[in-house]
This record gives structure tokens, C-alpha cells and sequence, in this order.
């Protein structure tokens, strides 16, 4: 679909004839706006669970609902050059009524510089010039807001900003640099490395020769830490035992570690990598949401402890799960769904009423 904006009379006649027309009228009045300027012809822009490819007319979206929603682009190399499209970027958005955010394409960072956002007077002479903007500017896909908001409910703006890597950016690829600077031969003598003027006789020495990498500081998703051990300190083997079959106490020690003041936002955690993972394309996430489930899953104590926990769990399965087709999570070796042995573990424990509404879901 090309973001392409022919002129409209009338931002409201844009929204799309099936919005109801009241429902119009209090976005085009009371909607945020977000004026884009400079992005590329073809680059690959989305909000929340719609994207578009941007036409030459593109300044920005309109109409926008006041809240949370996740921006995302993905530059595109000219058609001389091939036509491939760069790795998704994204960032959350915290929206008020009527909120004007301005931003500039930096064709060098190939990202949008929000900076001019901070300037009042800035903000002011867009606003004031905002009607000759209008034809413009395209108006925020309703017809997905109603997923978009089952999918997010959990998660709040605290918990969102807590979890989104400093530099503000969600990356579907991890920004890397080296973790030693050795420029010189003597430089890699000095760590006990193996030169690089020689041929390689092994494998191994050839992978030991490849420099060693980390994340650049400030871009890697700030999750919560599993625990790796999943029972108290001087614990018995009959303790340890009980504690590897049910996960509760490493539950626990998760929410007192990183949600103690509000455990539901743990459920705010498991929207955000998945959403993340299902927009941003952002493969660490998605196995953090494995991860977070499985213990969630297999934590049969705090099922009987934390009983609101697990009915918003419910809730926010029943609506990931319908995003995503079954045979995503069949392990193409043994054939194992992630899915189905893991939730198979709550259906016992949770009783058979609920069992009904899991097996609805599956």
C-alpha cells in the first residue's frame, strides 16, 4: 500500500468511509499529529500494527488516538541500488490530545531526529500552517486501533519507558561493535591472540581469529532477568527438586526484583516483547516472551497466589495467540509445539472451567 496522500478536502473524509462518523470528528478534533519531514519516497513507515510505503506527498499522520503507540521505518536503497529495505527501526510514543510531534529524516542515521520536537517556537509555526499541511498527511488506520489496544492494555507508559533501550530505538538488528580495539598486530599479541598474517590450519583458529562482539551501549532491550536458579540458597535436595517442577519461588523472585511495587506489570513485560517481536521484528524479544511464559506456565503455587495475574494472563494470550499461526512454534527437529507443552502445564493446574477458555484458545 503506498502512503502516497492525493489531495482531501477534508481530514475526516480521509479516515475511511466505515468509521463512524462522530468517531471522526473527536480524532480530527482531539487526535494527536505526527509531522514527518523528508522521508524518503519508498521508505517502509508504519504506526501500531499498520504500515505503508511512503509516497512522494507524505508530511505525516493525522488523527492519531491519544496514548501509546509504536512507531516503526525501515529505510529503502534507491532502485538503482537494488531496492533493499534496511532493518526495522521503532520507538514508543506517549501521545496527548491535540500533541503535535515534529520530526526530521537524518539521511545520514537513516532515522527520524525528534529534536525539533523540543523547540516551542518550532512546534508553533507548524501548528499555525497546519491546515495547508492537512492534504498531507495520512490519517492513523483506525480499523486496527481495536487490536492494537487488546494487544497493549497491560502495558503502561512506566513500563514501556523502563524497557526500551536507552538511545530511545527499537532495532530488529542488534547494533554491535567490537570488544577490544586491536587496530595493530601488536595490539592483538598483547591479548594472546593469534595473528592475522597467516593462514588459518583449523576451523577453530579461524573463529578464534573473528573479532569478539558486544551491543553498543544503550540499545539492547532492558528486560527483566529470569532467574538461572530457580530455588532459595541452602536449599535441601527435596527443595531443589520441588522448586525445578514448579518454578514459583523463581517467579517470585522476579516480581520482588523487578515488579515489586505493581506485579501485574509483569503482564505489561510480556506485551511489550511481543509486540516488540510481532511489529518491531525483533528476534530477542520473542524469545524473551518464551521465556517469561514458560516460567508464568510453570509456576503452579503462585497460579493459586497471584489469582488476578493469571486471569490477565488469560487475557493477554487469548489475544497474542489469534496474531500468530500455530505451527510457528513446532520445533522443525522434534516436532515439539512451545506452545502446546507449555500451556498444558497451566490447564492442569488451573482447574476445568479454565480449561475450557484454554482450550478456546488453542
Amino acid at each position: 500500500m503506498c502512503l502516497n496522500f492525493c489531495s482531501v478536502s477534508s481530514g475526516m473524509a480521509e479516515a475511511g468511509a466505515d468509521m463512524d462518523p462522530e468517531v471522526a470528528l473527536g480524532l480530527f478534533e482531539e487526535g494527536a499529529t505526527l509531522v514527518l519531514l523528508g522521508v524518503p519516497e519508498g521508505t517502509e513507515l508504519g504506526i501500531d500494527y499498520k504500515s505503508w510505503q511512503v509516497g512522494p506527498r507524505f508530511r505525516g499522520v493525522k488523527m492519531i488516538p491519544p496514548g501509546m503507540h509504536f512507531l516503526h521505518y525501515s529505510s529503502v536503497s534507491s532502485e538503482s541500488s537494488g531496492g533493499e529495505v534496511g532493518p526495522r527501526k521503532g520507538l514508543f510514543l506517549f501521545l496527548k490530545p491535540r500533541e503535535l510531534l515534529l520530526a526530521h529524516w537524518d539521511k545520514q542515521e537513516e532515522d527520524l531526529d525528534f529534536s525539533d520536537s523540543e523547540n516551542p517556537e518550532d512546534v508553533a509555526r507548524v501548528k499555525a500552517g497546519l491546515r495547508e499541511l492537512d492534504s498531507y498527511l495520512g490519517a492513523y488506520p483506525y480499523d486496527t486501533l481495536r487490536k492494537w489496544v487488546s494487544l497493549t492494555d497491560k502495558l503502561s507508559q512506566e513500563v514501556a519507558v523502563a524497557l526500551q533501550p536507552l538511545s530511545g530505538r527499537v532495532c530488529a538488528f542488534s547494533d554491535v561493535v567490537p570488544e577490544l580495539q586491536l587496530k595493530l598486530t601488536k595490539d592483538r599479541a598483547e591479548q594472546n591472540l593469534p595473528r592475522n598474517d597467516t593462514q588459518c590450519q583449523t576451523m577453530k583458529e579461524g573463529l578464534d581469529r573473528l573479532p569478539r562482539m558486544k551491543q553498543r551501549e544503550g540499545t539492547e532491550l532492558r528486560f527483566s532477568q529470569i532467574p538461572k536458579q530457580t530455588y532459595p540458597p541452602g536449599a535441601t535436595p527435596a527443595q531443589i527438586t520441588q522448586c525445578s517442577m514448579d518454578l514459583s519461588y523463581a517467579l517470585n523472585c522476579l516480581l520482588e526484583d523487578h515488579h515489586k511495587d505493581q506485579p501485574l506489570n509483569v503482564l505489561g513485560e510480556l506485551q511489550f516483547a511481543f509486540v516488540c517481536f510481532l511489529v518491531g521484528n525483533v528476534y530477542e524479544a520473542f524469545e524473551h516472551w518464551k521465556q517469561l511464559l514458560a516460567l508464568l506456565c510453570k509456576s503452579e503455587e503462585a497460579m493459586k497466589e497471584r489469582k488476578d495475574l493469571y486471569l490477565g494472563l488469560i487475557s493477554v494470550l487469548y489475544h497474542q495467540l489469534g496474531e500468530i499461526p500455530p505451527d510457528f512454534f513446532v520445533d522443525i527437529v522434534s516436532q515439539n509445539n512451545f506452545l502446546t507443552s507449555t500451556l498444558q502445564v497451566k490447564t492442569r493446574t488451573l482447574g476445568y472451567k479454565r480449561c475450557l477458555k484454554w482450550l478456546f484458545i488453542l
